[in-house]
C-alpha cells in the first residue's frame, strides 16, 4: 500500500458494478462477452455481476443479451416522489406548459449539474421521457445559471471544478469570469437565460425555486428560437415563471 494510502473495502468491485451498469444503459443491452472486453474484465467477473442484478431485478436476460431491470424504475421513483420541490412542482408544470404552450421542466441539482426531474412537451415533438433523469451542466443551461446564481460562491467553485466549462455551441460561457458576471445579472433579473448556449437554435429561461433561503430547484420553458425569443422570455414568459413560482411556494407551504 502508498504511503497514506488508506484501504476501501468493496470500491474497485462497486466501480466495476456502476461501470457495468453504464454499459448496459448506453449498449440498450450487450452479452457478456461484449461487456466483460468493453470493461476490460474476464467474462466471469462480468457474469457474477450480472447473475447478482438479474437476481435482485436491476438486470434481465432476454436470449443472449442482459438489460437493466425495473428495479431501477422502482428506485429513480422513489428518489423522484421523496422530494417536496417535485410533489409541489408537479402541479405547477401541468398548468404552465397549458398556459405557454412551450416546453416546460423542473429541474433539480445534485453533484454540481442539473436534472430534468418533471417536464411536458408543450408544442414540440420531445420524447419528455427519455429526458426525465438525464443530467446536464449547469455552466449552459438556464435552470443551471438559475440554481448557481443562489449557490455559495465556494459552491460555485467547486462545480467548476469538478466539471469545467465546456463548450456546448459557439454561445456557451466558457469563461469562469464571464459565468460570475452572468450569475450577478441573474440575481438582478430574478431569471436565467439561454439562448443557444446548449444546443442551437433552443432557448430557454428559468427561475430559482427558494425554500428558507436555499434554491432547492428552477422552472423552465424552453422551445424552438423563433418561438422562445429573447424579447418574449424576458417579458411575457418571465411574467409567467414568476406567477407559477408563487403557486409553487404556496404548494410547498401547505404540503
Amino acid at each position: 500500500m502508498h504511503d497514506g494510502a488508506i484501504e476501501r473495502p468493496g470500491v474497485k468491485s462497486d466501480e466495476t458494478l456502476f461501470a457495468l451498469v453504464e454499459l448496459l444503459r448506453d449498449t440498450d443491452g450487450a452479452g457478456v462477452t461484449e461487456l466483460a472486453t468493453r470493461l476490460g474484465l474476464a467474462k466471469s467477473t462480468v457474469h457474477a455481476h450480472l447473475a447478482t442484478m438479474c437476481e435482485h431485478g436491476f438486470a434481465v436476460k432476454r436470449g443472449n443479451s442482459y438489460h437493466l431491470g425495473l428495479a431501477f424504475f422502482a428506485y429513480g421513483q422513489h428518489a423522484r416522489s421523496r422530494r417536496d420541490v417535485y410533489r409541489a412542482a408537479r402541479p405547477v408544470v401541468d398548468d404552465l406548459e397549458v398556459e405557454t404552450g412551450e416546453m416546460v421542466w423542473l429541474l433539480v441539482h445534485e453533484n454540481g449539474r442539473v436534472m430534468f426531474l418533471y417536464g411536458h412537451a408543450g408544442r414540440t415533438d420531445v420524447d419528455v421521457d427519455s429526458l426525465v433523469g438525464s443530467w446536464a451542466y449547469m455552466h449552459c443551461n438556464s435552470s443551471g445559471k438559475a440554481i448557481l446564481a443562489y449557490l455559495a460562491e465556494a459552491e460555485v467553485g467547486a462545480v467548476i471544478e469538478r466539471h469545467g466549462l465546456p463548450a456546448r455551441t459557439p454561445n456557451t460561457i466558457t469563461d469562469s469570469d464571464e459565468l460570475r458576471a452572468a450569475l450577478d445579472t441573474v440575481r438582478e433579473r430574478g431569471y436565467a437565460l439561454n439562448l443557444g448556449e446548449d444546443l442551437e437554435g433552443i432557448h430557454a429561461i428559468s427561475v430559482p425555486l427558494l425554500f428558507e433561503n436555499e434554491v432547492c430547484g428552477a422552472l423552465a420553458v424552453a422551445g424552438p428560437a423563433h418561438r422562445v425569443t429573447e424579447e418574449r422570455c424576458r417579458s411575457e414568459l418571465a411574467d409567467q415563471l414568476r406567477a407559477a413560482r408563487n403557486d409553487f411556494e404556496l404548494n410547498l407551504a401547505y404540503q
